[in-house]
């Protein structure tokens, strides 16, 4: 991957939605040449997709809760476990594997806080081998962008 593959992501990052012809002048290449970048980018998996940014708050998620998880043990079988549960609930939106005191941190959206507390008793313990659970409840958001920034030339 070049430096124009990736003028052609962070353009795409930013407005998935652009024409070939308008992606081509954004990073100053011909329809053609830019299309089978894309195309290439696209084939090696280097773009998995294309997404919508949705407003969670008007889609009637208006909470977000980020929620650091310790693990009682670190066996094979329980980590596996406990990670397919988290892919199968559809309220985890981002499950990330950390470094530091706790062994998750997980980006959760709820309807409310009741919903929260449903989601914490009902989905969370069910899952069992969790010796921590420790929430931080979003109030704003200063940044939130999925563009990459610029690599170093």
């Amino acid at each position: 991957m070049d430096s124009k593959d990736r003028q052609i992501i962070r353009a795409l990052q930013a407005n998935a939605r652009m024409t070939n012809q308008d992606l081509a002048a954004a990073v100053n290449l011909s329809p053609s040449p830019c299309l089978r970048r894309l195309r290439n980018l696209e084939d090696s998996g280097v773009i998995r997709g294309y997404s919508v940014d949705v407003d969670a708050r008007a889609y009637g998620l208006p909470m977000t809760v980020f929620i650091r998880i310790r693990l009682e043990r670190h066996t094979g079988s329980h980590i596996q476990e406990f990670e397919a549960r988290i892919r199968a609930i559809d309220e985890v939106l981002e499950c990330h594997l950390m470094t530091g005191p706790a062994d998750y941190l997980l980006r959760v959206v709820v309807a409310g806080l009741d919903h929260y507390e449903d989601f914490i008793r009902n989905r969370i313990h069910a899952i069992g081998g969790i010796a921590s659970i420790d929430t931080s409840i979003v109030y704003g958001t200063v940044k939130k962008t999925g563009v990459f920034p610029a690599l170093p030339s």
